[in-house]
């Protein structure tokens, strides 16, 4: 314990003498400056119009069970209604987590998945399928501030057995 204490007084000491140095306090205080500088551009929160005649939950009649999953696993990224947590009142973090979602609606948005065609729409459940199952979606670096977006091993095996189930109807019967 005694160590531990010595360990951060080192440490502590360390990082006086750093500031004392003119040149690191200088360039402390132009970082800090900048930093409170970009936080007057911060990111237009405003979430595109939603129709809900458009919205994959309601076309494809996913049962309450799954559309929870899909609400609290997908859609802060992947459709038109995004909550945006309180991190993204930060900049440069919420500069990166706007791209994030504009990238994630661009490549998969729930809101506007009636306007796919339906070889688009089967191709896109196809990769839904595999992104759960394998993993990849949701990201780890978004579980780590939405802990109800979490999937267990049965979750996922579920959520890619329903939109593959949704893919084969969409191809069967494409209208």
């Amino acid at each position: 314990m005694n160590n531990d204490f010595s360990n951060y007084k080192v440490f502590w000491k360390a990082f006086c003498n750093f500031i004392e140095n003119q040149t690191m306090k200088k360039i402390l205080i132009v970082l800090l400056a900048a930093f409170i500088m970009i936080q007057f551009f911060p990111i237009d929160k405003t979430n595109p119009a939603t129709n809900e005649g458009m919205d994959f939950l309601k076309i494809k009649n996913t049962p309450e069970p799954i559309a929870k999953m899909i609400r609290n696993s997908c859609y802060d990224c992947h459709s038109n209604v995004t909550k945006y947590p309180f991190y993204s009142n930060i900049q440069p973090v919420a500069w990166l987590l706007k791209n994030h979602i504009d990238e994630g609606r661009k490549e998969l948005n729930f809101s506007t998945f009636a306007t796919y065609e339906p070889k688009r729409q089967a191709h896109k459940l196809e990769e839904a399928a595999e992104n759960v199952e394998q993993s990849k979606m949701p990201l780890e670096s978004y579980l780590l501030g939405h802990s109800n977006a979490k999937l267990t091993d049965a979750q996922r095996k579920e959520l890619a057995q329903y939109f593959r189930k949704i893919q084969k109807e969409t191809e069967t019967n494409p209208l």
